[in-house]
């Protein structure tokens, strides 16, 4: 028992070792996107802890073209002067990153990912992937010309909820799978005061796409492209409004998104409008229903029982716990990419279905798929 216990130690030892001598060495691309924050220090975003803080990623440097925001950053996490870079080839010289963190405007990740290929920089960017389709392809291009890895971050990957709702499916424990519904949303960028360089794009349609329909839409379109493994949808209908024009003039804040598949359909709510946070979802198949309550509960009801049942979701285990421990394994060649929700194939069918939305909401028209190249 004491060899065992002593050979254990000796184990965790040599790991910690290990992740603290060979980090993660990562560059941060964009300092605009106010979830930099919570990627840095830690929270829902990176469950297994902030990357300025944990042995297993180490962040080499900082590209930011306004010295303000980056004097910013630098003093909250005492970054040195000579982190801040101009350009990703600065960044890629200087510092010799193994991947990028990119947390420019939506439309800035073509520019990013197309200059990480350039330097075979692995990149990983906060969702979604794109601003429209085409630059979604365009990526796809940049990456396999590169040969590098593009993943996607959601905080919603991470959720024991959602992989325990995916597992019930697969195991058939559900039936086939007939409809999901899918609630996005919070009270809005204004009422939970993100900061102005946030805020500004996140309400400029050409840097964000749209409104609440790119920003909480990406994540329904996320997870039933998953959950249908990768199989787009026939056709798209989509709703937009705007409930609060004064706050938001140029996007939407309310939209409603129609995914119709062969045998199945999802409906998709995304809202900046709503009292409280809310990232949940039903999944109803012809035998059973689960919901997901918030990222460790789920709701499991079957045919013939009266009510449901409400149970912890277990944590996922590593490398599918965190979003830079994901990254790490992937780039490393320790998992493929496959159809998860972080993969650039997963993520090039949820550009095409948010941008056929779009093109829905602004035509009234329901947007048969696939869309034109």
């Amino acid at each position: 028992m004491i060899k065992d216990s002593i050979f254990a130690l000796a184990l965790l030892a040599a790991a910690t070792a290990f992740s603290v001598a060979a980090p993660l060495r990562v560059g941060i691309i964009g300092l605009e996107h106010g979830h930099v924050s919570g990627f840095l220090n830690g929270g829902a975003l990176t469950p297994a802890g902030g990357a300025s803080h944990r042995p297993d990623v180490q962040v080499v440097g900082i590209v930011e073209s306004d010295q303000a925001l980056f004097d910013k950053y630098a003093g909250r996490f005492h970054w040195p002067a000579s982190m801040h870079y101009r350009s990703v080839e600065e960044l890629a010289s200087g510092a010799h990153p193994d991947a990028a963190l990119i947390f420019t405007p939506t439309a800035g990740h073509t520019e990013a990912v197309e200059e990480c290929a350039k330097f075979h920089i692995h990149a990983m960017m906060e969702k979604p992937l794109a601003v429209s389709y085409k630059d979604a392809l365009a990526m796809k291009a940049a990456a396999d010309r590169g040969k590098i890895h593009v993943l996607v971050d959601y905080e919603t990957t991470w959720y024991g909820s959602n992989k325990a709702a995916h597992d019930l499916l697969e195991q058939g424990a559900l039936g086939p799978l007939l409809k999901c519904v899918v609630r996005d949303g919070h009270s809005g960028p204004k009422a939970i005061h993100v900061s102005p360089e946030f805020f500004a794009w996140l309400t400029d349609p050409k840097l964000n796409g749209a409104g609440a329909l790119y920003d909480f839409g990406c994540y329904g379109a996320d997870l039933m492209t998953w959950l249908m493994k990768g199989e787009r949808p026939i056709a798209v209908t989509a709703i937009t409004r705007q409930i609060q024009p004064d706050v938001y003039p140029k996007v939407d804040d309310e939209a409603d998104v129609l995914l119709t598949y062969k045998n199945s359909v999802a409906i998709l709510q995304a809202s900046w409008n709503w009292p409280f946070n809310v990232k949940d979802m039903d999944v109803y198949g012809r035998t059973g229903h689960v919901r997901t309550i918030g990222s460790d509960k789920v709701d499991v009801r079957r045919a013939g029982e009266r009510e449901g049942k409400v149970t912890d979701a277990e944590r996922p285990a590593a490398p599918y716990d965190d979003p830079l421990h994901y990254l790490a394994a992937v780039t490393r060649g320790e998992i493929t990419e496959e159809d998860g929700l972080s993969s650039l194939k997963t993520n090039i069918t949820v550009s095409e279905i948010l941008d056929a939305a779009r093109q829905s909401a602004e035509t009234g028209k329901t947007v048969k798929l696939p869309l034109g190249r």
